[in-house]
């Protein structure tokens, strides 16, 4: 067996045993197998694609190149969820909170943002004194006592998807269902939960830009989590548009504290409520009208909020030290009409380059910059009224390039659906 004959069989559009795939990677991941070698098998899968059987043995191949965590010492049922990543998604500071808030278990490593979608652990650090590196016994420690931990990828986690990663990053193989699903898959069942839940993002704001791309790897990675007996359960929502208001990372997690008090954005409530009601539908044996009610209850009593404080407290944060600036300024609507397109792509992109994200991930970020919509999809503008206030330190951004963003007409269309498929 040579690389070059696994090469070569996808190339024909032929299926790869376990062994080959085992071989590629792990050799790969030694640097027996080189860099042109795998960038050529990853294309050749890129175009031929994965059969099932192989994207599972892919992922299985993945998970094992590298530690597991054993969270078996955690007392109860540990659920965990990823974003495919967005625009302004700042859905897990709201939704962990929330259901540790209702004594479920919430033990999550998060990344790091990358390019014009953010990470949860960037938005965390904005925190000053947030920690999100622990060790794998104080995170267990602390699960059991808060029912939540958020910490950044620890120890030797899937170390050939990193590798791997990282090359598929700049030879032009990300966009490959199979590639991603294995990715995401192999990191969320070497975390050790029991129940995973995935928000796979559609749009122009998200990796997947139609909903057909969206749906197969949704119904790739459920049938990745049915072959490990993990429950896995994939809610499919809209990006055509920022989530909420808020791009940046202080900026998103004030949004997120305003949610978890009752007083969010209703798109990123959405979200939030939906994902949040099928989880706890399942494990505490209710319906999704009664799971709604009960979560609903707990922003409004502040318990959700309370939680969030006690799970920064215990990550040594200081919630009244939130890294922001008060340099500002406004951009205006040059017309009146009705806003029926938001460019979120472009808008990501906008502050990224203003600080708020990275190109690599060796690259520092501002916590402080970012963008804030004073109006959405579906709403109606006046000439001269604010359409968005954009947060700076040192670089500014181009007023006519954010104005290009925004598609105001004459009349209102009608505004897409958030929520667009539950699969499981």
């Amino acid at each position: 067996m040579t690389i070059i004959d696994i090469i070569n069989k996808k190339r024909l559009k032929q299926e790869l045993t376990r062994q080959e795939i085992a071989f590629a990677v792990n050799g790969y991941l030694d640097s027996t197998i080189k860099d042109y070698q795998m960038s050529s098998l990853l294309m050749a899968i890129v175009l031929n694609g994965m059969t099932d059987r192989e994207t599972i043995d892919l992922t299985d191949v993945m998970l094992n190149s590298g530690d597991i965590i054993d969270l078996s010492k955690v007392d109860g049922i540990i659920v965990d969820k990823h974003s495919t990543g967005g625009v302004g998604d700042k859905v897990t500071l709201v939704l962990a909170p929330l259901l540790a808030s209702l004594g479920i278990k919430i033990a999550k490593m998060s990344g790091r943002g990358l390019g014009h979608t953010g990470g949860t652990i960037d938005k965390l650090e904005s925190i000053k004194g947030f920690n999100t590196k622990i060790s794998e016994e104080k995170f267990i420690k602390q699960v059991n006592d808060i029912n939540i931990a958020l910490v950044g990828q620890t120890g030797n986690l899937v170390p050939a998807d990193k590798k791997i990663y990282a090359l598929r990053d700049v030879t032009g193989t990300v966009e490959s269902i199979p590639l991603i699903a294995s990715s995401i898959m192999s990191k969320k069942l070497a975390s050790g939960a029991d129940v995973i839940m995935i928000d796979v993002k559609v749009g122009s704001g998200a990796l997947m830009k139609n909903l057909e791309d969206a749906r197969k790897l949704a119904q790739t990675m459920v049938k990745i989590g049915k072959s490990y007996r993990k429950p896995t359960i994939c809610l499919i929502t809209n990006m055509e548009e920022p989530l909420g208001f808020a791009i940046g990372n202080s900026l998103e997690v004030k949004e997120a504290i305003d949610t978890l008090k009752g007083n969010g954005p209703s798109d990123l409530l959405e979200v939030v409520i939906t994902l949040s009601s099928i989880i706890i539908g399942a494990l505490k044996k209710i319906q999704n009208s009664e799971a709604q009610e009960l979560l609903f209850k707990q922003l409004n009593n502040g318990e959700a909020y309370n939680k969030f404080i006690e799970l920064v407290n215990a990550q040594g944060g200081d919630i009244n030290k939130l890294k922001t600036t008060n340099k500002s300024y406004s951009i205006k609507s040059k017309k009146t009409g009705y806003i029926n397109h938001i460019d979120a792509l472009h808008l990501g992109e906008i502050a990224k380059n203003l600080g708020a994200g990275r190109n690599t991930l060796d690259d520092k970020i501002d916590y402080e910059v970012g963008l804030v919509l004073n109006k959405k999809v579906g709403d109606f503008v006046e000439k001269d009224e604010e359409l968005l206030k954009v947060y700076v330190k040192e670089k500014s951004a181009n007023v006519n390039e954010i104005l290009e963003c925004f598609r105001i007409d004459e009349t209102l269309e009608k505004k897409p659906n958030l929520i667009l498929d539950i699969i499981k």
